[in-house]
């Protein structure tokens, strides 16, 4: 945390981990796979790393395909599986959406995983399904209804920089009564502004850089936390 304003990560391998962990200021870390395909669910084995070599709480995405979030009854089983499992296993929270065919929040099962996660004293954590969704202020009603502790949107748009007023709106409306967490695009160059223009006080970002092992990659870049953290100072 640096100035009352909670920091977390979003990171897709175990060496992303240990690089956002070992910046005091960070709070959370979001663990995922396979980042370029949106973020999927990570193996076992990376979450139990995750959870003994930080101190961070470690937020698992459970998500087993990529595209759209209407899930057949075999997806869902796993999805269910392996929440419970990361639960068991050091993980502070699970991070999840559930649509219907109508674009609208699947409540039965949002309403379970709520109840799963809660059994077990974590964090449910409603991803950027929201901004799939239709009808951002009655989602956000059913959401609240499910028991969902946080909702992860860049305001519906491409960006947090364009969702402000959509940030602000969802914020004025429900911020007390759920967290609402800004991400997509966050940077130095922004996280100021967003936080001055919605009244939120916690940021998601990504803080990607390409690196190179034989061929290219993405991974979360020290420098580019450090100088978020630096125009939050």
């Amino acid at each position: 945390m640096i100035n009352g304003i909670q920091i977390e990560i979003c990171c897709g391998s175990i060496s992303d981990v240990i690089t956002a962990a070992s910046i005091a200021e960070v709070d959370r870390i979001e663990l995922n796979s396979a980042l370029e395909l949106g973020g999927l669910t990570p193996s076992l084995a990376c979450v139990k790393a995750a959870a003994q070599l930080t101190g961070k709480k470690i937020i698992a995405m459970v998500r087993p395909r990529p595209a759209g979030f209407c899930y057949t009854e075999t997806e869902k089983k796993i999805m269910f599986a392996d929440a419970e499992l990361f639960l068991r296993n050091g993980a502070g929270g699970i991070v999840f959406g559930f649509l219907d065919e109508d674009r609208r929040v699947d409540e039965e099962n949002t309403r379970r995983m709520a109840e799963l996660i809660h059994s077990y004293g974590m964090e449910a954590v409603f991803h950027k399904a929201f901004d799939a969704a239709d009808y951002p202020f009655q989602t956000m009603e059913t959401l609240i209804r499910c028991g969902i502790d946080r909702v992860l949107t860049s305001g519906r748009e491409n960006t947090v920089t364009a969702g402000i007023p959509v940030l602000k709106a969802l914020n004025d409306q429900f911020g007390k009564a759920v967290e609402i967490l800004p991400g997509g695009g966050v940077s130095a160059a922004n996280a100021s502004e967003v936080l001055r223009e919605t009244g939120l006080r916690q940021l998601h970002m990504s803080a990607k850089s390409s690196f190179h092992d034989l061929e290219d990659y993405y991974a979360v870049d020290r420098e580019k936390i450090r100088a978020v953290l630096n125009t939050l100072a």
